[in-house]
């Protein structure tokens, strides 16, 4: 049978993956890439005879699992875990559970750089009253779409780039607006003009489609087992909740919608309700 395993430790985007003595490039599976930090994705293998993907959890999260045929850890366990890290995870030992099993993996830190944003909509910094109503009644039905779970029927590793463009701001960015710290930039900003195409990076089905006071119009797609991606600042939308989706299909256009210095996408990935780089979904070549 499969040796234990038990432990698999960071790697940092765009590095080798040691594993078992074994030194493996990331790019050679269609698993998205490992990067065990806040905001990354681990990948966790599973000791585990089982003829069906076992449930395994992340606190309360139930994780994407798979069998490791076709990957590059095939000859080491029969399925694989991938684990999207919260930004706010401390570093160290972190495990997930599989029934009355437990299988580890370390955290690594990582310093995100820091923006510095002046809003001219002071509203949009400082909401008032019936703006935090808003805010409030937007963000629960936000989170429970970012926290949906399906099964679809083919498994996705890779996604495509959902629109043409310079990356403008980086994931996990410690964000400043008029001097006041916000929350971590969860998604990548792709600087585009007003009218560009946003095209699906992969095959899902649309959970949500709504105008937002901070993510102007915004869309929120799900590719089952708890990946989830998400688009804001949208000047069009051209689908509705409920379609099915296939990679390429048209999801509508880039605006600047919202709370923006400027027209743009903001592209949120969320794996197990954990939101994490997109750029670990995306080939190399497509990271330019």
């Amino acid at each position: 049978m499969y040796p234990t395993i038990r432990r698999l430790t960071a790697v940092t985007l765009l590095m080798l993956t040691s594993l078992g003595g074994q030194i493996l490039a990331a790019s050679d599976s269609p698993l998205p890439d490992a990067m065990a930090v806040p905001g990354g994705v681990a990948h966790v293998l599973l000791s585990i005879d089982s003829p069906h993907p076992p449930a395994a959890y992340f606190g309360k999260h139930r994780l994407w699992v798979q069998s490791t045929q076709g990957t590059q850890y095939q000859s080491q366990a029969p399925w694989i875990a991938l684990v999207g890290i919260p930004l706010d995870t401390q570093k160290g030992p972190q495990h997930i559970s599989v029934g009355n099993q437990s299988f580890a993996f370390e955290v690594a830190t990582k310093q995100y750089r820091e923006q510095r944003l002046v809003i001219k909509d002071k509203r949009k910094v400082n909401p008032n009253k019936l703006d935090m109503d808003r805010i409030n009644s937007e963000k629960v039905r936000m989170l429970s779409a970012l926290a949906s779970r399906s099964e679809p029927e083919t498994t996705i590793g890779r996604f495509q780039r959902p629109a043409p463009g310079p990356f403008s701001s980086p994931f996990g960015l410690r964000r400043f607006f008029n001097d006041q710290p916000r929350k971590p930039h969860s998604g990548l900003d792709i600087a585009a003009a007003k009218g560009t195409p946003i095209r699906a990076p992969a095959p899902g089905v649309i959970l949500d489609a709504g105008d937002y006071f901070f993510n102007g119009r915004n869309l929120i797609l799900d590719h089952g087992r708890g990946l989830i991606s998400m688009y804001s600042h949208m000047e069009r939308i051209d689908v509705n909740i409920g379609d099915r989706i296939s990679t390429g299909d048209l999801l509508g256009t880039v605006g600047n919608s919202g709370r923006v210095t400027g027209p743009h996408l903001h592209w949120t990935v969320s794996l197990n309700n954990a939101r994490v780089d997109p750029l670990l979904f995306l080939e190399p070549a497509q990271r330019e």
